[in-house]
């Protein structure tokens, strides 16, 4: 049996990334494959019960080595019981948020040392890093406003204030640059079709597919 395809979808909050991962769903069953969507912080049962823990309360709520390990526990479950049973049964992952977000967030944004991240990575995933992943980029002062309009609970990282989610862009940036190989880094201010179909291109090039765009739901 083939083994299946990870990807990922990053990017700060507002980005469009939910959206973007969604369509692609939506459009991958063109090609025949089986195709699963999840998200991060959680993913399964354990996952979510920590991502409650994370992505609500007050933004001092923890400590930043604590935050890194609490993502980091809620990955490992994500992998070991969902993500890697998936791809080794030849199917398809989608990830809303995956390890880049980490060095992101806890790296770039909090200040955790991007040697320990991987380290981290390496003895909780076993190294597992995605076959494709897109970056999408945008000014995070448009993208806080999208944030704001969508509200809800789970805002503990959108109230962190202007400069720690320009150090978040800064470092989707270069998780991008760094990553070629591996990484699109997209334009995300722009109509949602739009950004859909450099996906679409981008996962035919990348990938070998034929996928034709699909619309966008409601419209």
């Amino acid at each position: 049996m083939a083994k299946g395809v990870f990807i990922t979808f990053e990017g700060v909050d507002g980005c469009g990334k939910t959206t973007q991962s969604k369509m692609l769903y939506r459009a991958l069953p063109q090609s025949g494959a089986r195709v699963f969507l999840t998200r991060e912080p959680g993913g399964t049962d354990g996952a979510n019960e920590i991502r409650r823990l994370v992505v609500t309360g007050k933004p001092g709520r923890w400590d930043p080595m604590t935050e890194t390990l609490l993502m980091f526990a809620a990955r490992r479950d994500h992998v070991e019981r969902f993500i890697r049973p998936t791809i080794a049964a030849g199917k398809w992952v989608l990830s809303d948020r995956y390890v880049d977000s980490t060095v992101a967030y806890q790296g770039y944004g909090h200040g955790i040392p991007l040697p320990k991240i991987q380290q981290l990575h390496r003895l909780s995933t076993g190294n597992l890093y995605p076959s494709l992943t897109f970056i999408f980029d945008i000014d995070v002062e448009k993208a806080l406003a999208r944030t704001r309009v969508r509200g809800g609970s789970e805002n503990r990282y959108e109230v962190m204030g202007l400069d720690f989610h320009k150090r978040l862009r800064k470092g989707f940036k270069e998780i991008a640059h760094e990553n070629k190989e591996r990484c699109v880094l997209i334009d995300a201010d722009d109509k949602v079709e739009n950004i859909h179909r450099k996906v679409i291109s981008a996962i035919n090039k990348r990938l070998g597919l034929k996928l034709k765009p699909v619309a966008v739901e409601g419209m």
